[in-house]
């Protein structure tokens, strides 16, 4: 029995900031942001969306084709949480109007929060072939306005069915994962935004890359030309880019051909969206399959990372039809729709979303309509509304 991603939905605030703007505000030559980092635009999450909010936009995305009556378990994968105690994937539940019977909670293991959802379901969908899984990313990457982190930022979340006999992507067995106690990138309970040791970190990411894309490749008896494409998490494109290179090296020319066209094709959307955290490595899988012409059965290779730190390379195949499930056009409006900020608007929108809402204030969202967002609090009780 396969299992593996049946639908796949995206979001990200109505809000952005280009790239350009930023550097000659912050008084750098915009290549340094265009091509040192890789990123062009940068989501801008305000004070009416958080981590619940987004994710219930995500799976909006595909809720109405679904039979949520199968739906047996949501997991919630964030870095961004909204509460010490409870879970935020309650609030979707509540928001999706699913079944009380269905099991639900949150995970956290910094970026990779997603990819463990994503294995607790599938596992879960193997036990219970007659019921479905729904697992959410979502996050906000805040660094702080001036930082050198700024750059890095961004804000969205990916939602996603998992079920037996998918339609869009059937996940392979077996997995390579790798885990040291490290600090490259942390963020304590008094701070709103992260800390992170750059250069550190970076290192970090590509070495657990090495080590799990070796070890993957050697437990399952493949060479690197056996995949027709390889995704990564990526917080900013040229951090991904410095993998695939790794990747690549020592590889002929097709081989070498194929996987960099395949980067470039993956790299797009979150190069226009930013960081989103335990989204982003499924923002690039969703990038990939818009912009690229794999055919079914094709390989794909995926190497998840989470900062703290954790590290997992596994892979699946491309479904026959799975262009079906994918709208390019829809997510192409869903950024086009956003509002560009000046860099004074942006940074007053950041700063104002640090804050908690005086509670019992109403938050009004600007967004189109239809749109679920944060309202604010009543009686310190987060609220959810639908515009």
């Amino acid at each position: 029995m396969q299992v593996g991603i049946d639908k796949i939905g995206l979001f990200t605030p109505n809000k952005y900031v280009d790239m350009v703007d930023l550097a000659h505000a912050r008084n750098q030559d915009p290549n340094k942001f265009l091509i040192g980092i890789g990123q062009s635009e940068m989501s801008v999450a305000d004070q009416t969306q958080d981590a619940v909010s987004m994710g219930i936009n995500a799976t909006m995305r595909y809720i109405d084709r679904i039979d949520k009556d199968k739906v047996g378990l949501l997991v919630f994968g964030t870095e961004s949480s909204i509460d010490q105690s409870k879970s935020a994937s309650l609030f979707v539940k509540t928001a999706l109007k699913l079944k009380p019977e269905v099991r639900t909670f949150e995970v956290k293991e910094a970026c990779f929060g997603l990819t463990a959802a994503l294995m607790i379901a599938r596992d879960f969908v193997r036990v219970h072939p007659n019921q479905t899984a729904i697992v959410i990313g979502s996050d906000i990457a805040r660094y702080g306005v001036g930082t050198p982190g700024e750059v890095t930022q961004g804000a969205g979340s990916i939602s996603m069915l998992i079920k037996a006999d998918p339609s869009i992507f059937a996940l392979n067995d077996g997995h390579s994962a790798y885990s040291e106690d490290i600090n490259d990138f942390w963020r304590p309970n008094f701070s709103r935004v992260a800390m992170v040791e750059g250069k550190y970190s970076t290192q970090v990411y590509l070495d657990f890359f090495t080590k799990t894309f070796n070890d993957y490749k050697k437990q399952k008896n493949l060479k690197t030309s056996d995949f027709d494409a390889i995704t990564y998490h990526m917080p900013f494109t040229k951090m991904a880019l410095k993998a695939n290179r790794i990747a690549v090296e020592g590889q002929d020319e097709e081989t070498t051909k194929k996987l960099e066209s395949s980067f470039e094709a993956a790299k797009q959307l979150s190069r226009r969206i930013g960081n989103a955290y335990t989204a982003s490595l499924y923002i690039s899988l969703l990038s990939l399959l818009e912009n690229d012409d794999l055919s079914a059965g094709s390989l794909v290779g995926l190497f998840s990372y989470g900062s703290g730190a954790m590290g997992e390379f596994y892979s699946g195949n491309l479904v026959e039809g799975y262009e079906k499930e994918i709208d390019k056009a829809k997510d192409m409006a869903l950024l086009d729709r956003r509002k560009k900020l000046t860099i004074p608007e942006y940074e007053d929108v950041f700063n104002t979303a640090l804050e908690d809402p005086e509670d019992g204030k109403e938050l009004v969202s600007d967004d189109k309509k239809g749109t679920w967002y944060f309202a604010g609090t009543k009686n310190y009780v987060r609220q959810y509304k639908e515009k």
